[in-house]
């Protein structure tokens, strides 16, 4: 379907969201290959985009928290897996969040050759964590880019102000795809864990930061939100009230609808989903996943990426 703010603020004032009629089939034999796919075997599940399409992920890849090797944690077990992950799945644009500095190195020196990335610690410099985001540079051309934080003063590095005492920030880059010639923009954030206020206060943020692209420019935001999709005031203030889609709503489902946060266990079906890739602007959303990839129970990370294949209006 497409998305337009326009459509989406009608749908929403007519009783609900925009859905695509088709998004989710009942099981069968799509859904056993998915599960297959998921757990390291056969087939990418999206996979490298092809002709105009754009392959979006989101992934809060957990920081390096210096676990041991051995254990669920360890980024040193951890990081193959998601090196492997991100080579079948080629990315177009990938937003990360919690990397450490040295992870966003390790994990740009372990995607296919030919991407780039675009980051900043939100204490500044390298201190802290990324919210990064990593590009094809063969096929996108950054033609600008930004930060700001999530607080009353964005433009003041390392700002909190909203009851957080975790410094939350978001990175932002408009891309040339030069494939197509048309540019979007690809917003990517990480809210807070503990603060519903500072959930709150962020979402308002963003969605006005997004509003002020204008309406005819494509936008997809990335982000661990901490908070349920369709319940929560954040997705109401970003989605319902905020014009932008949710893209899961949007797009044929290549997998179930597992929750995003399955900390190192068994992904749930149903589960909450509090990691989301939302849409706006003229955009097209075509197929969408959560992906539970792990390697002989090795996941790459406590959360599971989501996933979108879009195409630009």
């Amino acid at each position: 379907m497409t998305v337009t703010r326009r459509a989406v603020l009608g749908a929403a004032g007519a009783g609900g969201l925009v859905t695509a009629g088709a998004a989710f089939q009942a099981p069968g034999a799509w859904a056993r290959e998915a599960d297959a796919e998921e757990r390291g075997q056969g087939r990418a599940v999206i996979g490298r985009a092809r002709g105009d399409r754009l392959h979006v992920v989101s992934f809060n890849i957990r920081m390096d928290a210096g676990a041991a090797p051995g254990t669920p944690d360890s980024w040193t077990d951890r990081r193959p897996v998601l090196a492997r992950f991100l080579a079948r799945e080629r990315p177009t644009v990938l937003g990360v969040q919690e990397a450490l500095y040295h992870q966003v190195k390790q994990v740009d020196a372990d995607l296919p050759k030919g991407y780039d990335w675009i980051g900043l610690g939100r204490e500044g410099g390298g201190r802290g964590e990324f919210m990064g985001i990593y590009y094809d540079a063969d096929r996108l051309e950054p033609l600008d880019f930004d930060h700001f934080w999530l607080s009353d003063t964005p433009n003041v590095i390392g700002s909190a102000s909203w009851g957080n005492s975790v410094i939350r920030m978001t990175t932002w880059v408009r891309f040339l795809d030069r494939r197509t010639e048309r540019e979007f923009i690809h917003v990517n954030t990480h809210f807070d864990h503990q603060s519903e206020n500072a959930r709150q206060r962020s979402a308002a943020l963003v969605a006005e930061r997004v509003a002020g692209f204008g309406a005819d420019v494509p936008v997809v935001l990335t982000g661990d939100f901490n908070t349920p999709a369709g319940t929560s005031e954040s997705y109401r203030l970003l989605v319902t009230d905020g014009g932008l889609v949710d893209t899961w709503d949007a797009g044929r489902r290549v997998t179930r609808d597992w929750g995003t946060f399955p900390g190192y266990e068994d992904p749930v079906p149903g589960g909450d989903r509090i990691d989301w890739v939302l849409a706006g602007g003229p955009v097209e959303v075509l197929r969408v996943a959560i992906n539970t990839y792990r390697e002989n129970g090795r996941y790459p990370s406590d959360h599971a990426p989501v996933q979108a294949e879009i195409r630009l209006g």
